[in-house]
């Protein structure tokens, strides 16, 4: 995994509540939520209220299913996703119901299991490398390549047009992100995703990705039913 401090730029350190998730948030995609736990009811509470600054805090990839309590730094991936809190319901008995939306990237360097009913990190800012001068041909024919693998994933994963295109002025840098954001990815093609620091790059891995998802799907719906069940079917009733 590639170091993301810039050259010659020193590092500068911020803190963040922690929610472990067996998921990967991306940034600008939206991430529903059902808060049940006492100490993730209590987060809510601190980011409705605004006593966590700006409503974020940081969702990270637990690492294997078998983990049962993040303990430490080797338990989760440690290129997480800011999520700011956006909505947020209270129901009778405490939980919440509440959506959030992907920020910035970060990378998670200490985590403290002591000072609050929730885990905490300290954390460093993760950004893209800059795009090259004279790339934006490259980067508009990519960008045009993943969404239309992303036009073909969406015809063969929804049955109706439950789905919409990003806006055609998004930005190369977050493009992937958002093509990436509605497609039912293995976790750990999010991650790659997410750790990837070079946009074009990103593109075409996002691009790769949803070729090789849509193939999936086409095959599944154009596998013949098992033979008992075709054979049945061209019985006469009986009735």
């Amino acid at each position: 995994m590639a170091d993301s401090r810039p050259e010659g730029r020193p590092t500068t350190t911020t803190t963040l509540p922690l929610f472990p998730l067996q998921t990967v948030l991306l940034p600008g995609a939206h991430l529903p939520l059902h808060i049940f736990e006492p100490r993730y009811r209590q987060l809510t509470i601190d980011l409705v209220t605004e006593t966590v600054p700006d409503r974020l805090f940081g969702i990270v990839a637990i690492r294997t299913a078998l983990v049962r309590e993040v303990e430490e730094l080797e338990h989760v991936h440690v290129v997480g996703c800011a999520a700011r809190l956006r909505q947020a319901k209270r129901l009778p008995d405490g939980r919440f119901d509440i959506v959030t939306t992907g920020a910035r990237r970060f990378r998670l360097v200490d985590m403290d299991t002591r000072s609050a009913p929730y885990l905490v990190g300290t954390v460093e800012w993760v950004d893209d490398h800059p795009l090259p001068s004279g790339s934006d041909e490259v980067a508009a024919r990519l960008g045009d390549l993943a969404r239309a693998a992303h036009r073909r994933y969406c015809a063969s994963a929804w049955e109706r047009d439950g789905w919409e295109a990003p806006p055609p002025d998004t930005s190369a840098e977050e493009l992937a992100y958002l093509l990436a954001s509605d497609c039912l990815l293995p976790l750990a093609d999010r991650q790659a995703l997410l750790e990837e620091r070079n946009p074009l790059r990103r593109l075409r891995t996002v691009c790769k990705l949803l070729t090789r998802e849509a193939g999936f799907l086409s095959e599944l719906r154009a596998v013949p039913a098992p033979f008992t069940e075709v054979d049945n079917a061209s019985k006469p009733s009986l009735n």
